[in-house]
């Protein structure tokens, strides 16, 4: 049998569009951190200053006010900081995924960039500098001070997963919400503000009245917070956890966000 004189410019070709996408993504992945953190003072730092602002404001409100304890424990900033850091996580992956397009607009015009590569370099670059920020501060809380806290990690593992998968989830569908309706990314950020209070970062759930656990454990972020603080309280197992339950919002969103965008991404860059 002849082999066709063009057979090897057809396997190059082939392996070019193999690989294609890992490069494409990691070149998105070096832009987003060159634009996003090479140009700030400071650069990452700022990344970790938040959480660390937070966790120390929240630590002397509520010591000021006289509370000898946290809900779990008898450490503040260990306390706060496996409530705040999954819950900060979770909004500024679900940020970045929601404003993808916008971000790369004028790159998605070349054909070799689709918008999966988007999403998934802002995504990659974001659950890298949260889990980066997440490890510094957690380490230096448990190296500095006594928390009387016994490490569980894979339950820390598995509550920054949830944290992720629901991020990429929802921040797909509110991608596709954002430039439908141009409003939907304020609304959304409205929506946002009170889940301090109410994903149980700084009060838990079970100290709450019953009626409002059966509302509350509907949010999936409590789920998340919930476990990862199993990951540091040994004893500390509220029944209400469901990685399941998270896990299947995720993947709802996710794949409604994707085939919506998917379908109209070319209408909704060319408005």
């Amino acid at each position: 049998m002849s082999i066709p004189a063009d057979a090897p410019k057809l396997r190059s070709i082939h392996r070019q569009m193999r690989f294609a996408t890992p490069r494409v993504i990691t070149a998105l992945m070096l832009r987003e951190m060159t634009t996003t953190y090479g140009r700030k003072p400071g650069g990452y730092i700022w990344s970790i200053l938040e959480p660390v602002a937070g966790i120390a404001l929240m630590s002397w409100i509520f010591t000021a006010a006289g509370a000898r304890h946290p809900g779990l424990g008898t450490n503040f900033p260990i306390f706060y900081a496996t409530g705040l850091l999954p819950l900060f996580a979770y909004l500024h992956l679900n940020s970045r995924v929601m404003l993808a397009l916008s971000y790369s607009r004028q790159l998605l015009a070349y054909p070799r960039v689709t918008v999966t590569d988007a999403l998934a370099a802002r995504f990659l670059v974001g659950l890298i500098t949260e889990l980066l920020v997440a490890y510094i501060v957690l380490a230096g809380i448990l190296m500095l001070m006594d928390t009387g806290t016994h490490l569980i990690l894979h339950h820390v593992v598995l509550g920054f997963a949830m944290a992720a998968a629901l991020a990429a989830g929802t921040g797909v569908l509110n991608c596709f919400l954002n430039h439908v309706f141009p409003v939907w990314g304020s609304v959304w950020g409205l929506f946002m503000r009170p889940m301090i209070f109410v994903s149980g970062a700084l009060i838990l759930l079970d100290a709450l009245p019953q009626e409002w656990q059966r509302w509350l454990v509907w949010n999936p972020l409590v789920h998340i917070i919930a476990e990862v603080r199993k990951g540091f309280y040994h004893g500390y197992t509220p029944a209400y956890v469901s990685p399941a339950f998270v896990f299947g919002i995720a993947l709802v969103c996710g794949v409604v966000g994707l085939l919506l965008v998917w379908r109209t991404h070319r209408d909704l860059l060319e408005n």
